[in-house]
């Protein structure tokens, strides 16, 4: 006989079944990135009722975060995005398990941040730290759930181990550029486009749908397909990458 569903949970009835509650309850999703989209990508997977969180960043808060970036406010600044997402966490969802690192995840580190996930979340702002995300999601033979943000467009990507990915996207890796680590500072389009808040939301918001497909089994997957958004000029469009 099931258990019943926490009152929490009750408004995710209808849309999702109580065995549909239980997987996510069972699932591990990483969330490398704890910006304008790995901040809203965290409070929604941990309200919906993802059972762990595995919350990677190795940056902090600065003043330039407040025009966008959910987990920062002002009393804040300074603090690890780690940090903070896990204290958000823990105030939202006290069910959700949550390890935290404070460390920018590196070629000899990532796979050992990653171990025992489910799924892995790219809200990352460098294109050379994707295609190590990517590597490290294929090694251990999970999907990579991918968004990415300029001024009011975004792009959203599923990526399962063998996928072409995101060579598809930027070409390959050698020709991707390297940005480098910033911390504080916004890296590669970001910088010269910024970002506003609501479409950060936007295309997280996104990239949790997505996440909830891929760990529920739901079909329609962004695999091997590219969605572009323009919130200026209300245009949303699949393009194949394959």
């Amino acid at each position: 006989m099931s258990q019943p569903l926490d009152d929490r949970y009750i408004r995710n009835q209808q849309t999702l079944s109580a065995e549909d509650q239980a997987v996510l309850g069972r699932s591990r999703v990483a969330i490398l990135g704890l910006g304008g989209l790995g901040g809203g990508v965290c409070e929604m997977l941990a309200r919906i009722g993802v059972g762990e969180l595995i919350l990677v960043d190795g940056d902090r808060f600065d003043t330039s975060n407040l025009n966008r970036q959910l987990l920062s406010c002002e009393a804040n600044i300074g603090q690890y995005k780690a940090e903070a997402a896990a204290q958000r966490v823990g105030g939202v969802n006290s069910i959700v398990r949550v390890q935290a690192y404070t460390d920018f995840f590196e070629a000899d580190t990532i796979d050992a941040m990653l171990a025992g996930a489910d799924l892995a979340v790219d809200c990352l702002d460098s294109i050379d730290d994707r295609f190590l995300l990517e590597a490290a999601a294929a090694r251990l033979g999970i999907p990579l759930v991918s968004g990415a943000i300029a001024g009011v467009t975004g792009q959203v990507t599923v990526i399962f181990p063998g996928d072409p990915g995101f060579e598809a996207i930027y070409g390959p890796r050698p020709d991707a550029g390297s940005q480098g680590r910033e911390p504080g500072h916004a890296r590669g389009i970001e910088k010269t486009m910024g970002n506003l808040a609501h479409c950060a939301m936007f295309v997280s918001a996104l990239q949790v749908s997505e996440c909830l497909k891929v760990l529920l089994g739901k079909a329609d997957l962004l695999q091997n397909r590219l969605l572009i958004a323009d919130l200026w000029l209300n245009s949303v469009e699949v393009m194949d990458l394959v």
